[in-house]
């Protein structure tokens, strides 16, 4: 099989590629990445000399480079992660997600109806997307795969739009195709721009933790490993034309969060208990914030068998110990240096072909 990721150098796909990689060595695995500030190749450096390896530099936006690789390498399938996800950042910019998250979208779609017109029944698109797209949920209730959709940012606009794109060509096209819809993930290798990672980060250099609001904002957190496995499961026996839901069914508010970060850092470095909590500093609430995400996972777990392996608690140790063991990295990535990872070994090189 030759399988196409995108957005593969990204902390979701990054864990996703090195799955695929390790598990199925028949396969040959394309990682196709734009290497934005979030796509880091030094996230694979383990796996990048594999035979079956083989990384593209490209943007789902250039729509006759996509056609052309499609014609290329011929994909079976395709698990679709490429995107823009960082909500801020829609706020300041929300042009940049309908380009990436729709337009690019639609790219993908495109090249892979015209190559699998002839041949559909051993063939899959399967769109990676987010809770985000329901809205947000009161003090009670849970997403299910059939909660309307209800977008509060552009981010969750952006994906809900794709979303459909993706249904649609299945209906019009006939394109094979699966929707995950996951909740928050934390792990290693995760840029430090969203909660986890940059509260780790800024509590290991002693720099405030933002918490917005009242900080009663509530999460529903996966771990990204399980994450991984899910889409892998889901890739391999779910059904065509189906929705899943995968989450880490546990819920936390973000205050909480923060201080159960802050006290399991001070153990681990060896400061004062109560020390981190200092570092708190509440801020200015940002416009349309959800209150709460919560998914329902039963269906994924009574149809395909799958739940987390790994409670929060033990997922979060074992993130904090990897940022701590992996200083290096950290400071390649806030510092912009992990950019050179990728001149240095990929300079005008396509793939390691």
């Amino acid at each position: 099989m030759n399988m196409l990721i995108t957005g593969g150098a990204g902390f979701i796909g990054s864990h996703v590629v090195r799955r695929f990689v390790n598990n199925y060595p028949n396969y040959k695995i394309y990682n196709l990445d734009a290497l934005t500030y979030a796509g880091n190749l030094e996230n694979l450096s383990d796996i990048e000399n594999l035979p079956n390896y083989f990384f593209i530099k490209g943007d789902i936006l250039d729509s006759i480079f996509i056609n052309t690789i499609f014609e290329k390498y011929r994909f079976d399938g395709v698990i679709h992660l490429a995107a823009e996800s960082h909500v801020d950042r829609s706020i300041t910019d929300p042009l940049a997600f309908v380009k990436t998250n729709i337009f690019g979208t639609v790219n993908l779609l495109n090249a892979a109806k015209d190559v699998w017109k002839e041949e559909t029944s051993n063939r899959r698109f399967y769109h990676i997307s987010t809770d985000e797209v329901y809205g947000s949920l009161g003090k009670t209730g849970l997403f299910t795969e059939k909660t309307p959709y209800n977008p509060n940012s552009p981010y969750a606009a952006s994906k809900a739009s794709s979303d459909h794109f993706v249904r649609a060509y299945g209906e019009t096209y006939g394109l094979p195709y699966i929707i995950t819809n996951c909740s928050n993930n934390y792990g290693p290798n995760h840029f430090p721009e969203k909660l986890i990672p940059l509260c780790i980060t800024n509590i290991i250099q002693n720099k405030p933790l933002p918490v917005y609001g009242d900080g009663k904002y509530t999460r529903d957190w996966l771990y990204v490993k399980d994450h991984a496995a899910a889409i892998d499961l889901v890739f391999h026996k779910g059904k065509n034309q189906e929705t899943y839901n995968i989450g880490g069914f546990n819920e936390w508010q973000n205050i909480d969060l923060v201080k159960l970060l802050c006290r399991l850092l001070d153990q681990k470095l060896n400061r004062e208990e109560g020390t981190s909590l200092k570092l708190i500093t509440y801020v200015k609430d940002r416009p349309g914030h959800d209150l709460r995400y919560a998914i329902d996972a039963s269906k994924i777990n009574k149809e395909l068998g799958w739940r987390p392996s790994v409670t929060f608690e033990e997922g979060l140790e074992m993130t904090i110990d990897w940022y701590l063991e992996n200083q290096e990295w950290l400071d390649h990535v806030t510092s912009g240096d992990y950019i050179e990872y990728y001149e240095k070994m990929y300079n005008e090189k396509e793939t390691n072909q």
